[in-house]
Formats: C-alpha cells, sequence, structure tokens
C-alpha cells in the first residue's frame, strides 16, 4: 500500500470558501477516479489555515494510472481553474508514504 499524504495551506480566512468550492466542484470528479480518501481533515489546533487529505493506492503504479485518468478528466480541469481564479491556496506539500510493518491499514 502506497500512501499519497497532501498538506495543503489557504490564505487566512479563506479555508472555509475553498472546501466550499472543492466541495462543489472537485470532491465527486477527485473521488470518481482515486476511490474513497483514506482521511480528509481541517487543522482544529495549530496552524488552522490547513488541511489534510491522504489516498491510498495499491502501489505507485496504480497511483499513476488513476492519477493520470484524474488529469485528463475535463471537470477537474474546470475545478483547478475555479480554485486558481479563487486564489485561496498558498502552499502544498506532497510525501508519498509507505506504512510500516506492525500497524495494519485497511484497504483503500
Amino acid at each position: 500500500m502506497l500512501f499519497d499524504h497532501r498538506t495543503y495551506t489557504c490564505r487566512p480566512g479563506t479555508i472555509k470558501k475553498h472546501l466550499a468550492l472543492y466541495e462543489e466542484h472537485g470532491f465527486a470528479v477527485q473521488k470518481k477516479h482515486l476511490g474513497e480518501p483514506f482521511l480528509y481533515a481541517a487543522t482544529e489546533t495549530g496552524d488552522v489555515n490547513t488541511y489534510v487529505h491522504v489516498w491510498a493506492y495499491e502501489n505507485a503504479g496504480d497511483r499513476e494510472t488513476r492519477r493520470a485518468a484524474l488529469q485528463a478528466d475535463p471537470d477537474w480541469q474546470a475545478y483547478l481553474k475555479k480554485s486558481g481564479d479563487a486564489g485561496y491556496l498558498v502552499s502544498q506539500v506532497n510525501k508519498l508514504m509507505m506504512p510500516v510493518p506492525f500497524v495494519s491499514h485497511k484497504k483503500a
């Protein structure tokens, strides 16, 4: 299993607007290609302008295939344009992570 862990930072005061935009225009198309996220969470304490989502894949090839299909989808491209035009995001940090062998994780 391969986890794609992504942390996004929004401009102060815009995280709710950004998540609403994503919920309305991005989530369904992303879920169509990537499946249900392993985790999608907004920060409660600390940097409250951030949120994290984690997608689980069988392996790097599975990730590459599903992400390529997502990127090719016109609905995803339309969402990316809306998100870029809104200008809520400041940064994005991606990490590909492997689970440790002594903890069991549910399959994606």
